[in-house]
C-alpha cells in the first residue's frame, strides 16, 4: 500500500487496536491472578484496581480518534477490496467492537468489573457452602445491570435482550436462532439416549472409582498436555475451581485445571479441554498479536478447538492405545488391575448427572440447553432469580430424568453468571457442532490420523488446525470459516454420526 494518509489512518488504527489490546490483557492476568493465585483477603482491593483498569481500557477503546481512522479507512476502496484480506477484516472488526464499546457508558463497565469480581467470590462461597440464598442477591444485581446493559445495546426488531449479550460471544446469534438448532438437536439426543440406556450391554466404571494420588495425576495430565501440543515454554497450567483458559497473547497463555483423588478422567478431560483452547490460542500468529487478525474468530470456533481435543482425540479408542500404556510410568501398580477396556470403556461411560463439565458427550449438551433457556428467561424477565434453583431442577428432571440432591451440584456449579457472562452457553454446544465437522474433514484430509494418535503422535492434526483455522484470526465469521474449512454449511449431523459411530458398539448396539 502506499504511503497515503488512508494507510496512515490504518497504522493508527491498529496501534491504537494494540494499546488497547496491551492494557486490556494485563487486567487480564489480575483475573486470572484472582482465581489461582490471590489471598482472599486481596479481593476488597483488588476489586478496585479492576474497576480502575475496566474504567481506562473502556476509555481507550471508545477514544473519538477511532471513529475518524474508522471512516477514513472504510473509504478505501484499495484497503477495503477484498474482504478477506487482513486489512478489510481488521478494519471490519474493530469496526464492530467501536460501535458495541461506545453503546456502553463508563459508569457501567466500572459497575460490571467490581460486581463480577465479587460476583464470582459470592459464588464461591456459596458453592461451597451449597446455599444458593447466599449467592442470590448478587444474580439478582447481575441480572439487573446485564438487562441494563443489553438495553444500551439494543437488538433486532423481533428479537430479544438475550441477543444483545450473545453479540460478544458468537456475532450474530440470536435466542431463536438457538433454539431452531437445540430443539431438533435434543430430540434427537433424547432419542440416542434412550436407546443406550435401555442396552443391557454398559462399558466398565472401573476407570472412574479409582483412587489415585492428586500429586501424580497433576503430572499425567501435564505430560498428556504437552503430547498433544502445548507449549510449556509459552504456557502453564494450575488449579481453579472451575478450569479456564485465558492469558496474555500467544506466547503467555494460562489454563486451569482441578483434582479430585477418586476421578482421574475428570482432571484428564478438563485438562485436554483447556489444552485445546491453549492450542487455539498459541496457534495464532504473533505478528497480529492486538488486532482482530490475531483473535480467535468466536467462543463457538474456540469452544470447537477444546471440545476436539477432550472428545473427538481423548475420548478416542485410538487415544488411549497410547494412552493406557504410558499411565503404569505414571501410577505404577496403583492402575494395574485396569483393563484397556476399562479404561476407554471408562472414558465414555454415557450417564446421566448433574455436573457439566463432567458430562458424557452424548449427555453435555442437554446441560447447555437448560442453562440457554434459564438465562434466556431471566433477561426477559420471566423468570425471578429466586425461582432459579426450582425451575434448574425441574428442567434436569424433564430433560436428563435426574434429581438433583443439591444447590452446589445444580444452579451453582458454573462460575459463568457469577462473572457476569449471560449469552454464553449456548457457544459450548455450537463449537460441539463445529467440532465434529472440522474433525470429519481432516480426517478425510489427514486418512492414517488414528493410527497416528495410537503412536502417540498428535502433530498432524495440530498442524491441520493451525493451518486451517488457528492462523486466520478473525478473518472469516463462524459461519463463514465453517464453509470454508469444510465446503458445507453447519449441520448437527456430524456430532450424531461421531457419537453414533463411537458408542453404540460400546453399548452392545452396533
Amino acid at each position: 500500500m502506499p504511503a497515503t494518509a488512508t494507510s496512515t489512518q490504518y497504522d493508527q488504527l491498529l496501534q491504537s487496536a494494540k494499546d488497547a489490546t496491551l492494557f486490556g490483557s494485563s487486567l487480564g492476568i489480575l483475573h486470572w491472578d484472582q482465581e489461582v493465585m490471590m489471598p482472599k483477603k486481596g479481593l476488597a482491593y483488588r476489586a478496585d484496581q479492576i474497576a480502575l483498569m475496566a474504567r481506562m481500557y473502556h476509555k481507550m477503546v471508545t477514544d473519538p480518534n477511532i471513529e475518524d481512522q474508522l471512516c477514513a479507512c472504510e473509504e478505501d476502496s484499495e484497503l477495503m477490496h477484498d474482504p478477506t484480506s487482513a486489512s478489510a477484516s481488521n478494519v471490519r472488526e474493530l469496526r464492530h467492537a467501536y460501535d458495541r464499546n461506545t453503546k456502553l457508558p463508563t459508569e457501567l463497565v466500572e459497575e460490571e468489573a467490581v460486581l463480577s469480581s465479587k460476583g464470582q467470590e459470592a459464588w464461591k462461597e456459596a458453592r461451597k457452602n451449597n446455599d444458593f440464598s447466599e449467592f442470590q442477591p448478587w444474580l439478582e444485581k447481575i441480572v439487573t445491570l446485564l438487562q441494563r446493559k443489553a438495553e444500551c445495546y439494543g437488538w433486532a426488531e423481533g428479537g430479544e435482550p438475550w441477543d444483545a449479550l450473545a453479540e460478544d460471544y458468537e456475532p450474530g446469534c440470536t435466542a431463536a436462532g438457538v433454539s431452531e438448532v437445540f430443539t431438533p438437536l435434543r430430540i434427537r439426543l433424547q432419542s440416542f439416549l434412550d436407546e443406550l440406556m435401555g442396552s443391557d450391554t454398559k462399558p466398565s466404571n472401573a476407570f472412574n472409582e479409582i483412587a489415585l494420588p492428586i500429586d501424580q495425576q497433576k503430572a499425567f495430565v501435564q505430560a498428556i498436555a504437552s503430547q498433544i501440543g502445548f507449549d510449556f515454554d509459552a504456557g502453564r497450567l494450575d488449579e481453579s475451581t472451575h478450569p479456564f483458559c485465558g492469558g496474555t497473547h500467544c506466547n503467555d497463555v494460562r489454563m486451569t485445571t482441578r483434582f479430585h483423588e477418586n476421578n482421574v478422567n475428570d482432571a484428564i478431560g478438563s485438562t485436554m479441554h483447556e489444552s485445546g483452547h491453549g492450542i487455539y490460542e498459541q496457534g495464532l500468529l504473533y505478528e497480529h498479536v492486538g488486532t482482530p487478525m490475531g483473535s480467535a474468530v468466536s467462543l463457538g470456533i474456540h469452544e470447537s478447538q477444546s471440545r476436539m481435543w477432550e472428545n473427538q482425540v481423548g475420548r478416542s479408542e485410538a487415544f488411549w492405545k497410547w494412552c493406557y500404556p504410558t499411565m503404569e510410568e505414571y501410577f505404577g501398580d496403583a492402575t494395574a488391575s485396569l483393563t484397556f477396556d476399562d479404561v476407554y470403556g471408562g472414558a465414555n461411560i454415557v450417564r446421566p448427572d448433574f455436573i457439566r463439565v463432567e458430562a458424557d458427550e452424548a449427555t453435555y449438551n442437554m446441560h447447555i440447553m437448560i442453562r440457554f433457556e434459564l438465562e434466556r428467561m431471566m433477561m426477559k424477565g420471566d423468570l425471578a432469580v429466586a425461582d432459579l434453583p426450582d425451575a434448574w431442577n425441574a428442567r434436569y428432571q424433564e430433560y436428563l430424568g435426574i434429581d438433583v440432591p443439591s444447590d452446589t451440584k445444580g444452579c451453582l456449579q458454573d462460575v459463568h453468571w457469577s462473572m457476569t457472562s449471560m449469552g454464553y452457553f449456548p457457544t459450548y454446544t455450537l463449537g460441539n457442532l463445529y467440532c465434529a465437522q472440522f474433525f470429519e474433514t481432516a480426517i478425510e484430509e489427514i486418512p492414517d490420523m488414528y493410527e497416528q494418535f495410537a503412536r502417540g503422535e498428535f502433530g498432524a492434526l495440530k498442524g491441520w488446525l493451525n493451518e486451517n483455522i488457528h492462523c486466520h484470526g478473525k478473518r472469516y465469521r463462524a459461519a463463514e470459516l465453517c464453509e470454508v474449512v469444510t465446503g458445507k454449511a453447519l449441520s448437527s449431523d456430524p456430532l450424531m454420526r461421531h457419537l453414533e459411530n463411537k458408542l453404540r458398539p460400546l453399548y452392545g448396539l452396533a
